[in-house]
């Protein structure tokens, strides 16, 4: 982990799923938030947070607005009235990875043949992932449009290993980072229809707008999905590439 100047936040802000900026009195807001690890014990503090936010305003403005209440599991942990957090237990992310659930997985089918229903075997699956918010993804060093499957799959292994090791306590030395890289090569993309999506936040610590944005839209893969679908389901919860902690990089399992 060295390579790496930082760590992720071990926290994931979802905003609201309606497409509207503004808001006028009496309208309710509904977002959502992901703590990580041992970040779930801040829980208090993002509360306290969020309300005290309320009292100082947001947007354009500074519209002032109250806390109604938190949900955990369709169940409320917290509400205005009583100031109370009630206990709760929290959900927990099983993932094994490295190569040989893989290389079980993959030899589990006979070779790829033309033939039956659709013209391949079940060797070959299809999965589309509907990107919701603006996806920012890294590859060489450049923000990419041309998203392929391996570089989706880079991406979700380098925030997944991050978050295991800086912040629940994790090794994951023993990942075969090079061999699961290699098989998503295999799986190819059938369909590609993102777009870009420009945006950009303000920064009151810098002083200055950064751009934020990135690719929204549909893709479709080909291949042995089966396989790699333990981090493409962490992905729909933890998100993928940069300014996740903002919301970015939210994506469906369509």
């Amino acid at each position: 982990m060295r390579k790496y100047r930082s760590a992720p936040h071990p926290f994931v802000i979802e905003p609201p799923s309606e497409r509207r900026r503004g808001f006028k009195t009496g309208d309710e807001i509904n977002f959502g938030l992901t703590l990580i690890g041992r970040a779930i014990d801040y829980l208090p503090y993002f509360i306290y947070t969020f309300d005290e936010l309320g009292r100082i305003g947001i947007g354009k403005g500074r519209a002032k607005y109250e806390l109604e209440n938190v949900m955990f599991d369709s169940k409320k942990i917290y509400d205005s009235d009583s100031k109370t957090l009630k206990s709760f237990n929290p959900l927990s992310l099983s993932l094994t990875v490295n190569k040989s659930p893989l290389e079980r997985s993959l030899s589990n089918y006979p070779p790829l043949e033309k033939g039956g229903e659709g013209g391949l075997d079940k060797s070959s699956g299809i999965l589309i992932l509907s990107f919701l918010t603006p996806t920012r993804i890294l590859y060489d060093g450049h923000l990419t449009l041309d998203l392929e499957f391996h570089i989706l799959i880079r991406n979700l292994l380098r925030r997944l290993s991050l978050l295991y090791y800086f912040h629940c306590g994790g090794d994951p030395s023993e990942w075969d980072f090079k061999g699961i890289i290699e098989m998503a090569k295999e799986v190819k993309v059938k369909k590609r229809d993102l777009r870009w999506f420009d945006w950009e936040r303000y920064s009151g610590r810098q002083e200055t707008r950064i751009k934020m944005g990135g690719f929204v839209g549909e893709i479709s893969f080909e291949g042995n999905i089966e396989s790699f679908m333990p981090l493409i389901k962490a992905g729909e919860i933890l998100h993928v590439g940069k300014g996740t902690a903002f919301g970015l990089g939210k994506y469906e399992i369509a």
